[in-house]
């Protein structure tokens, strides 16, 4: 039987909370009750079959380990967590107060969550995808108890002596003799948060008067490295090690096909090289995707660490949105390539997450009708995986206060709240078109076709790359500034791809060297092009080293598959 050769990740992050919420109330700032929230269960096979249709073949669930929260669920015997170290209403999914527990707001049954969550997981297979779940590994909760624990295991901090700064057998670092005491009010009486001694904050504040600006909410666990004088302790194999390997495993055994590892530079990198080879020993086809902003540590983080992709959003990503909103030229992409040559098919590539702002809000694209050429250089720009976050291919802008998020271009992690893009998408459950506005269906299928070709088009999927920038930086046919041009090539399929970043219609003279002739085995003379992404035909005249007239609207792109003659 033939093996099926690996596709291209396509994977689509979203908040079950948000996703599947169909409650319109969005009172700012809402409760549970008010506003409700989205359901493991209500990711349906209809909607799991709609993600598919649209190109994607891994879902990133954020939020489903169970966090702190100010809501109680006493039905399950889960109570609410002191409101003054919380997040919004909702919380933060990275304030992880059970690393083996399911947040009991995503459950039809909060008695029943883990259950809920095995049934999606099975629900997620049988459509086709993978599933992917965050791992959050630099901090917890500032309170962390599990309930459902496997036997043996203990809670974080259970057994530290909280008398020392550090203890490479301490889970948490304390700041010793000293009471917590931000910059936020905790409370009075008996609602007061009293925590004494302090632990250091989970974005490495070492004191005990983190600000508001801090990750407040959070605590720094202890991997071994001594952050007083800079020694590293991981001999004999510290706690925290141990503890998480056993929860990645844990998940792992529930069916969970990948983890996107929070900011894995916070972490120290010989805890990654023993710890991924620690869970492929037992889950061989598990992957491990790192949230990371220095490229100067991609090569570690990837030949040692054992990650099987890193995000680029300090590449890829900064560049285009300097494109969009710096005045950038285009030409720079050329360095965003250069700068990870040999890493391209392991870096993760996207315009959208949580962490930034939606492509079509007032400070990127303002809209989400320009996003064509941003769109096809991200997505096609090598073989490694691309994402979008859920309802950017509706246009969602993110322009809403929701509450402790506040107007901040962002779709809120802390808040219950439902989009209506979403709603419209989710269409009391049928998950179709039928009540999109008509440019939420033009963008959807514009994504979709993208999407797609991204594996139906194998010099997409697994081609060679071929930056076109170097001779055409000075030629008068080709604006360097807003156009952006590439091969991508393997033996059966040849690809001339132009972006353009422009307010104008161009009909472009694109400079093939002889080199990329040589090197994509691309045919000369009067050749026929398709181009994938409408159908249109185009005639061009290739020539080594002479220009090329290639013809693409304003804020649009081609992909003009060359014709091979036999």
């Amino acid at each position: 039987m033939k093996k099926k050769e690996k596709e291209k990740l396509i994977i689509y992050q979203a908040f079950p909370r948000i996703l599947t919420n169909n409650n319109a109330t969005c009172a700012i700032g809402g409760t549970y009750k008010q506003n409700g929230s989205g359901k493991l269960a209500e990711i349906s096979t209809r909607l799991l079959d709609s993600l598919k249709d649209l190109g994607v073949n891994a879902l990133w669930l954020t939020g489903v380990i169970e966090h702190a929260t100010k809501t109680a669920f006493p039905e399950a015997g889960v109570p609410a967590d002191n409101p003054y170290v919380v997040k919004g209403e909702a919380g933060s999914p990275y304030a992880i107060k059970d690393y083996y527990d399911v947040a009991p707001a995503l459950a039809v049954d909060p008695e029943k969550r883990r259950e809920e969550f095995g049934e999606l997981v099975a629900r997620v297979h049988e459509s086709g995808l993978k599933l992917i779940l965050d791992f959050v590994p630099n901090h917890t909760a500032r309170q962390y108890h599990s309930d459902c624990a496997p036997e043996g295991a203990t809670d974080f901090g259970a057994n530290d002596d909280s008398t020392w700064y550090f203890r490479s057998e301490n889970n948490y670092y304390y700041i010793t003799n000293q009471q917590f005491s931000p910059s936020i009010p905790l409370g009075d009486g008996d609602d007061a948060y009293i925590e004494f001694p302090a632990k250091a904050t989970g974005n490495d504040c070492f004191n005990a008067f983190p600000s508001a600006t801090d990750w407040f909410e959070t605590v720094k666990l202890n991997y071994g490295h001594d952050y007083g004088d800079g020694s590293d302790h991981f001999e004999p194999i510290p706690s925290t090690w141990r503890m998480m390997v056993d929860i990645l495993k844990h998940w792992a055994s529930l069916g969970v096909d990948g983890f996107r590892c929070d900011m894995v530079f916070m972490v120290p990198l010989a805890f990654w090289h023993w710890a991924i080879a620690e869970v492929k020993r037992d889950y061989p086809e598990v992957f491990f995707i790192g949230e990371i902003y220095d490229i100067g540590l991609y090569r570690p983080f990837v030949d040692y660490g054992g990650f099987d992709y890193l995000y680029d959003k300090v590449g890829l990503y900064d560049t285009l949105v300097g494109i969009e909103t710096m005045n950038y030229s285009t030409a720079r992409l050329t360095g965003c390539w250069q700068a990870v040559e040999g890493l391209g098919a392991r870096m993760l590539n996207f315009l959208e997450n949580h962490d930034e702002v939606r492509y079509a809000s007032d400070v990127y694209g303002q809209t989400p009708a320009t996003v064509i050429p941003a769109l096809v250089v991200s997505s096609m720009f090598s073989t490694g995986p691309f994402m979008i976050y859920y309802g950017q291919e509706l246009g969602e802008r993110g322009e809403e206060d929701e509450g402790y998020a506040g107007h901040n271009h962002r779709t809120t992690i802390f808040d219950y709240w439902s989009l209506a893009t979403l709603r419209r998408w989710n269409n009391e459950g049928k998950w179709d078109e039928q009540a999109l506005s008509q440019q939420e269906r033009w963008l959807r299928r514009v994504y979709r076709k993208v999407l797609r070709l991204c594996n139906e088009a194998e010099a997409i999927r697994k081609g060679a790359f071929f930056d076109l920038m170097y001779v055409n930086l000075s030629n008068p046919g080709f604006d360097p500034h807003r156009e952006f041009a590439f091969l991508r090539h393997t033996e059966k399929q040849k690809l001339l791809i132009l972006a353009n970043f422009s307010d104008s219609d161009r009909v472009s003279e694109i400079v093939i060297p002889q080199a990329a002739f040589e090197a994509a085995g691309l045919p000369t003379g009067n050749v026929k092009a398709t181009d994938l992404l409408t159908g249109e035909p185009q005639q061009l005249e290739l020539q080594p080293d002479q220009g090329t007239k290639v013809a693409v609207k304003r804020r649009c792109a081609v992909v003009l598959e060359l014709m091979i003659r036999e």
